[in-house]
């Protein structure tokens, strides 16, 4: 069954992705059940985990491999590679097997017109638009959207609430991202297609990390994409502009994997990870990290023993 003709079976077959409905908690359907790539998946050989170039993703990665080595799977962890436009070709190409992703920035980075933004509608566009070889698992409880936010001083100087507002000051203030933020649809083009809103000037920087968030403090950018479980957020009383439009869709943490390696003991191993970890889990996760300086992959080890993942 190929990608064009999967979402009409969704609703009578059991497979990677199954139709999902909104509930209370934004989640469905974590059983792990089904396969979507036949029955020739097989992770005997192992799984090669790799993760984008910040923290939290970095947590994510070695999670999933304490789950899937508590299942009895080899991994290797191949950690810190870079972003989206560099894991996701390796991923294609067979260098890795898995990479924890968010639903929204995922489908906006293969569809950078769509205007799906509630998690179940978007699982199931994510398997239309996923290539030939690869698939998300059913998403998790855990989220972390982009946001932008600005300092408390700036917002009491421009009127800054929502990011409609930044529109109010176009040509005057700067943004600071990574390089990618200025062509993506979250980013410099959906920000003025959606909101009217044009900067003074971009500066590229890092992907929620040191950089950005230094230029943010120091002021030399007036505005910062970060992400909301991000704790420097609170502790420094930035803003967060809301998004009264939806530009930013839902960003429900999913594993995205290739067919191969996507057997029942993979799918089962991480859908149990993602019917456990919550958004306020994954936050401060985070937060030993960039505050308390652990090990990424400590943390998460740690995380997976006090949970019962692993022995």
């Amino acid at each position: 069954m190929n990608r064009r003709t999967l979402l009409g079976a969704l609703a009578g077959t059991a497979v990677a992705v199954p139709v999902l409905s909104s509930c209370a908690s934004g989640v469905t359907s974590l059983d792990g059940g089904g396969s979507a790539g036949g029955g020739s998946a097989s992770s005997k050989n192992g799984v090669t985990i790799g993760t984008a170039n910040f923290t939290e993703n970095q947590v994510l990665g070695y999670l999933y491999a304490a789950a899937l080595e508590a299942a009895g799977v080899k991994v290797k962890v191949r950690p810190n590679l870079g972003t989206r436009e560099i894991v996701f070709p390796a991923l294609k190409s067979g260098d890795i097997d898995l990479l924890p992703e968010y639903q929204g920035s995922l489908l906006t980075y293969l569809q950078p017109k769509s205007k799906v933004a509630e998690a179940g509608e978007m699982q199931n566009a994510l398997t239309l638009a996923l290539p030939s070889g690869l698939q998300v698992l059913p998403y998790g409880i855990a989220e972390d959207a982009d946001c932008f936010v600005v300092t408390r001083e700036t917002a009491r100087k421009y009127g800054l609430a929502t990011l409609a507002d930044l529109a109010k000051h176009n040509g005057e203030l700067t943004l600071g991202a990574s390089a990618e933020v200025k062509t993506r649809q979250v980013g410099v083009v959906g920000l003025k297609d959606v909101y009217g809103v044009e900067f003074k000037e971009f500066k590229s920087l890092d992907s929620d990390g040191p950089l950005v968030k230094g230029a943010l403090k120091k002021g030399d950018v007036d505005v910062a994409n970060l992400f909301t479980t991000d704790t420097d957020i609170k502790a420094n009383d930035w803003v967060v502009l809301t998004d009264p439009k939806t530009l930013i869709p839902s960003q429900h943490i999913v594993p995205l994997i290739a067919d191969r390696v996507a057997d029942p003991t993979v799918r089962k191993a991480l859908a149990s990870l993602g019917n456990l970890l919550t958004t306020a889990q994954l936050t401060e996760l985070n937060r030993q990290v960039d505050k308390d300086k652990k090990d990424p992959e400590d943390v998460a080890n740690t995380y997976a023993k006090q949970h019962g993942i692993t022995k």
